[in-house]
């Protein structure tokens, strides 16, 4: 359809206040709160001259250099679904496994459901990611946030250092939803309702799994969909028969996968807020960490030790509970004690399992964090290690202006860059956005 008007759909990142390692079983739950922090994609019609037909998917991330991926796409044949081949630009070929997987997956499920009633025109899809997604390097010397929302940086996206706020999740959520809204009517597809989170939820997690190369538990679609909630994770063998795109049958497995019933996951959001007045704020540490690994060596403790990790991780998703409950009955002088009683189990996990969960530089810097007038406690979120810390502090200037001079006098006495990132827990999740926010952008 020219002269289509754009789409614009955002998502939000997240952290894993309580949780982690504990959300690949399906015994336990987790704490997750989306963030202010979103990734955003506006789907626009490529227009082409009349009498003229292209195949062509072109997506930009104008805030790095060197990062647009161009498709072409094409529906292969016993039931094969819509299979999406790059195109180079310029002299090479930068493959995004989660940019073309997502096109595949996407692109064969409206194909699908919508059937002949659909026209695939080529579009051109911009992602715009929030500041907060990437550490500055010190060469931007603090200039990213007075360029705007969305600042320019220095090197191209595959070389960008993450904060680690769910980046590949978001991307993969607002890419899916962009496209399902921009190529299907609202009864097939409305991304505000419950079915429309529902299927959005389903294909971005078959899309994100995919790209990743294995099944992970879940929980950052699962965020970036629904925004903050309390989750459990679907049970990996749901996508172990799906065959590849392009692979015979591949177009009604999707279909039937996205709208199997048997999908056990549990989303709730009932009970999940934090205390008035309080916020959900993050530090970017600026190191990094090896989350595969990491996770590789706390399952071969958890198999070498069954009935010992068994009552440690019994006994911290109880601790887990009671801060999510503390937190929604607003009790905020039970916050240090609970979040303490949780990252002792932690430590000792990481112990265990030989694995830097809570390093110790992470203790010294939150035990520190923690002593500054109007911060509660924090902790090392998700698989933990060195790249940030979530905090859980009052939500006016004051305390924000003593944290921040606190970390500026930290960095410096201990060599590390840390500083306060603008982001905020936000309750909620995808939402259709107005097109003023990308104004200079499109």
């Amino acid at each position: 359809m020219p002269g289509k008007t754009p789409t614009a759909v955002s998502a939000p990142g997240k952290v894993f206040l309580a949780g982690g390692y504990l959300v690949l079983d399906q015994k336990y739950t987790a704490l997750v709160f989306g963030l202010s922090a979103r990734i955003n994609a506006i789907a626009k019609d490529i227009e082409t001259s009349q009498g003229v037909q292209i195949q062509e998917i072109v997506v930009t991330s104008p805030q790095f250099p060197e990062s647009q991926w161009r498709y072409g796409y094409h529906l292969t044949p016993e039931q094969g679904g819509t299979l999406v081949t790059q195109f180079q630009v310029g002299s090479k070929i930068n493959a995004n496994p989660f940019v073309e997987t997502t096109l595949s997956y996407v692109l064969t499920y409206i194909s699908t459901v919508a059937g002949p009633n659909v026209s695939l025109a080529p579009v051109h899809l911009t992602v715009l990611a929030d500041n907060d997604y990437y550490s500055q390097p010190d060469s931007m010397n603090g200039t990213a946030h007075a360029t705007g929302r969305f600042a320019k940086f220095p090197t191209p996206l595959k070389d960008a250092n993450k904060t680690g706020l769910g980046s590949s999740a978001a991307i993969v959520t607002s890419l899916t939803a962009a496209l399902l809204t921009h190529y299907l009517p609202k009864s097939l597809f409305d991304v505000a309702s419950d079915e429309g989170k529902r299927v959005l939820h389903n294909l971005a997690q078959a899309a994100h799994c995919a790209a990743q190369g294995k099944v992970g538990s879940g929980f950052d679609i699962a965020a970036a969909v629904y925004g903050s909630c309390r989750y459990r994770r679907f049970s990996p063998s749901l996508l172990s028969g799906l065959p590849a795109p392009g692979s015979p049958g591949f177009a009604p497995a999707l279909d039937n996968l996205v709208s199997s019933a048997d999908w056990d996951y549990e989303i709730s959001k009932e009970g999940v807020a934090l205390p008035p007045g309080v916020a959900l704020r993050m530090c970017d540490v600026d190191c990094g960490s090896q989350t595969v690994g990491m996770v590789k060596k706390v399952l071969a403790w958890k198999e070498k030790d069954p009935a010992e990790a068994k009552t440690l991780m019994d006994t911290l998703q109880t601790r887990n509970v009671a801060l999510g409950e503390i937190l929604a009955a607003g009790k905020k002088e039970d916050i240090v004690p609970a979040v303490e009683q949780i990252r002792e189990l932690i430590r000792a996990m990481g112990a265990k399992s030989d694995v830097p969960i809570e390093p110790e530089s992470q203790t010294a810097l939150l035990d520190a964090l923690k002593e500054v007038e109007g911060v509660y406690n924090g902790v090392v979120p998700g698989a933990g290690g060195f790249d940030a810390v979530t905090l859980l502090m009052n939500d006016d200037a004051a305390t924000e202006q003593r944290l921040k001079d606190y970390l500026k006098g930290w960095s410096k006495q201990h060599n590390e860059n840390v500083r306060l990132l603008n982001v905020k827990g936000e309750l909620e999740g995808v939402r259709v956005e107005g097109l003023k926010e990308y104004e200079g952008w499109l």
